[in-house]
């Protein structure tokens, strides 16, 4: 998982490169506009791979790791205000959640598609998904085609249904508390108990 965050004094820094919600920009364009982010912004990431979030998973909900992922952004950027795309149902306790990690004075505004409404969470959007990207396709190296790495994608689905197959335990790239590993364990053990 990557969260990232980007610091500018107005949004007019990034108003004509034509930044939005990441998911509606291709990969190339992604990797375009992400290089001009880089040379126009004040950037912090936060990067959380699948074991440190199974060992997270044990202390606190998803949503509030995510909260305080988004702090520790918010923190090494400095700002006065910051805005965030509220993971859970309710923006405005989201927006407490992420201040309850701060350690200096910000306002907070939470709002669910932030990225497809506030330009500076579009182009921290980019940058969070260049960098992942970036990170599947490393991991692609070493483990062969794994998708994307979404729980909706089929070749992900694929791939970690063979490698479950194959191995005792689910990879070490992969959330052993995502549901999906859990499904595909569950159905190794049920096939293996009636083989007895």
């Amino acid at each position: 998982m990557v969260v990232a965050g980007i610091g500018v004094s107005s949004e007019e820094r990034l108003s004509d490169l034509g930044v939005r919600d990441s998911k509606l920009l291709a990969p190339k364009e992604r990797e375009r506009l992400y290089t001009q982010i880089r040379k126009r912004c004040k950037i912090a990431t936060v990067t959380i791979d699948a074991q440190e979030i199974d060992v997270i998973r044990n202390e606190m909900t998803m949503n509030a790791c995510v909260a305080r992922a988004h702090a520790q952004v918010i923190t090494k950027l400095s700002p006065t205000r910051a805005y965030v795309d509220a993971c859970d149902v309710n923006c405005l306790r989201y927006a407490e959640m992420v201040k309850a990690h701060l350690f200096s004075e910000c306002e907070i505004v939470s709002e669910h598609h932030a990225d497809e409404k506030f330009i500076v969470v579009s182009a921290a959007s980019i940058v969070a998904k260049v960098i992942r990207d970036r990170a599947i396709a490393k991991l692609g190296k070493e483990f062969g085609e794994i998708g994307s790495g979404y729980p909706s994608d089929p070749l992900t689905i694929q791939w970690l249904t063979g490698y479950i197959r194959e191995h005792p335990s689910p990879p070490p790239i992969a959330r052993r508390s995502w549901k999906t590993v859990g499904a595909l364990l569950a159905q190794k053990n049920q096939r293996t108990l009636l083989d007895f």
